[in-house]
């Protein structure tokens, strides 16, 4: 077997159709199926169920699915060992993003590329640390960067250039809270609060503070994965944003009494067993800029 069949029988697996996989391949679709077949051939056993005009994986082509991407990818790193990207460079590139780190390195992370890099492909994914972690043990992400908080310790990740962010309550300009010197916890729990998914070690400070009323649990009245919903309702509404400073910039930080005082730990999080993709220095330079303490929110007015 050689990696282009290992690629071709990848392509088909994602695509699920011999049209669409031929298309992307480039090739026709008789020799994209003489190329299948000679892999099922040599292997002994057949990689895709045919129902009619659609395919599925048999459980022998799943495990093999997984080996051949894991090889692909080590065969791509290998083409790249020991050098940095250049502008002519091709590939891609699938980086998982939790809901604060997505608001801050989305577009830093495929502007850059563009510009740089034009050959890659540059995937994005969204969703929560736990969905997350999954796809990226199922090799369907390469790397993500995550609140390393809300994340499982475990020996299969490896975890580097942790950057630490201020988590605040945020208002729009012109809220009645806008205007106070100091805000008690009565006072800000007047107003809904929104957020996304806190992490226990957040939800213990919150008790610690402000008491059992300040839970996560209670206190949260509007949740979401997606921090950029939560900003527009903040602007447009008298809703309290509790989220890391540099995600909205824009937005009053109230003078919580006592202060609120916790941080956001974003990480760099990968495989452990598996050697670095060549793309992982840009991540780590792109990470150093983008994740610095932001431009603070503006100070509510004394």
């Amino acid at each position: 077997m050689t990696l282009v069949q290992l690629r071709h029988f990848i392509e088909l697996a994602r695509a699920g159709s011999f049209v669409r996989a031929s298309d992307v391949l480039c090739m026709t679709q008789p020799a994209l199926s003489r190329s299948i077949k000679a892999l099922e051939e040599e292997l002994g056993r057949l990689l895709f169920d045919r129902i009619g005009k659609r395919i599925e994986l048999t459980a022998f082509g799943q495990e093999v699915l997984a080996r051949s991407q894991a090889l692909v990818e080590e065969a791509e790193q290998l083409r790249h060992c020991g050098r940095a990207l250049s502008p002519e460079d091709s590939g891609r590139i699938r980086v998982g993003l939790s809901s604060g780190p997505g608001a801050l390195l989305s577009a830093v992370i495929l502007s850059h590329f563009t510009q740089h890099y034009p050959k890659f492909h540059v995937d994005i994914v969204r969703s929560n640390t736990a969905s997350l972690a999954q796809m990226l043990r199922d090799r369907l992400l390469d790397a993500l960067v995550v609140d390393i908080r809300s994340l499982r310790p475990a020996p299969d990740l490896r975890v580097t250039d942790i950057a630490e962010l201020d988590g605040v309550f945020m208002c729009r300009p012109g809220h009645p809270l806008a205007r106070l010197a100091r805000v008690g916890f009565a006072q800000l729990n007047a107003y809904p609060v929104c957020s996304t998914p806190l992490s226990e070690e957040t939800a213990r400070i919150l008790v610690e503070r402000y008491g059992e009323q300040a839970h996560p649990a209670v206190l949260v009245k509007l949740a979401s994965d997606e921090i950029s919903h939560l900003v527009q309702v903040t602007q447009d509404t008298d809703a309290v944003l509790l989220a890391i400073r540099a995600s909205a910039p824009h937005l009053v930080e109230l003078p919580m009494s006592p202060p609120l005082k916790t941080q956001a730990r974003f990480g760099l999080v990968t495989i452990a067993s598996k050697s670095e993709p060549p793309f992982l220095p840009v991540i780590r330079g792109l990470m150093r800029e983008a994740l610095r303490e932001g431009p603070a929110a503006a100070p509510a007015p004394r």
